[in-house]
């Protein structure tokens, strides 16, 4: 069963949960007929698209945690059908409590037998956007253990302001991994099952173990925004080229409504 249109009803608890903690796990979000029909698409174009061909030895910290490749949407028909889906576009909508989600842009993020950890940090350092309320859904497309390197996140880290200048990085690994501790956050490493999906606020701080198995750990993920979303002005370069790259046209304190960012979903 294909279920990637089908409601997903979310309970007053796990909304509270999500807005306190600044993310949320979901078991049985996509059944496993789902994942198995997307995830040789998904395969497939990363393996085609893919231009990160150094040996492990030869890469940065960076490009040791994953093969990433951005918006396999406009590649593939197939995986346009899974992103531009009902179900978990629906979720970020009612765990964000807007009215309708736009597109950011979508990436597979691969990390190879022997890949490295993921450094500690904040997604939203590298969008260019007017509001917080945006959200990342992280899509193992197998069982996930501990020695893959799940996703981990630091509980009720969005609501901090400190790190947010930092990207991906081992200065980001070292500075966030001590100020976490010092600011007494919990933090929640657990394994996903097949099915399991989370869901993370963009200012939520999050990183991954290193992947010590011979399999690789295969993950889509999709970045929704509020409908409404408007552009902010890029404080930093990263900033400064995802506005170039996945805003194109779009003028700073504008609505982001590119041909690249359609609404994936709107409240009736």
């Amino acid at each position: 069963m294909i279920d990637i249109d089908e409601y997903y009803p979310l309970t007053p608890t796990q909304l509270d949960s999500y807005r306190q903690n600044g993310f949320i796990k979901l078991k049985n979000v996509l059944s496993p007929q789902t994942l198995a029909y997307f995830n040789s698409e998904f395969t497939r174009k990363v393996l085609e698209l893919n231009t990160l061909h150094l040996s492990m030895e030869e890469r940065t910290t960076y490009q040791k945690a994953f093969l990433q490749v951005m918006n396999l949407w406009q590649h593939s028909p197939i995986i346009k059908e899974f992103v531009f889906g009902q179900k978990l576009a629906r979720i970020a909508t009612d765990l964000m409590g807007v009215n309708g989600v736009r597109l950011y842009h979508d990436q597979a993020l691969y990390k190879e037998s022997g890949g490295g950890i993921t450094p500690w940090h904040a997604d939203q350092y590298y969008w260019p956007l007017s509001s917080n309320k945006c959200v990342t859904v992280w899509i193992p497309l197998q069982e996930t253990s501990l020695n893959m390197g799940p996703l981990a996140f630091s509980v009720g880290s969005h609501q901090l302001e400190i790190g947010r200048n930092l990207g991906i990085s081992d200065e980001s690994e070292a500075y966030l991994q001590q100020a976490l501790v010092k600011a007494e956050l919990d933090e929640l490493e657990t394994p996903f099952d097949l099915g399991e999906v989370s869901f993370h606020s963009g200012w939520t701080f999050h990183h991954a173990g290193a992947n010590i198995t011979d399999i690789c750990r295969e993950v889509m993920t999709i970045i929704y925004m509020d409908k409404d979303m408007h552009l902010s002005a890029p404080t930093n370069e990263n900033q400064l080229a995802d506005w170039r790259q996945w805003c194109p046209g779009v003028e700073i304190d504008n609505l982001i409504d590119s041909p690249l960012n359609p609404i994936l979903y709107q409240q009736a």
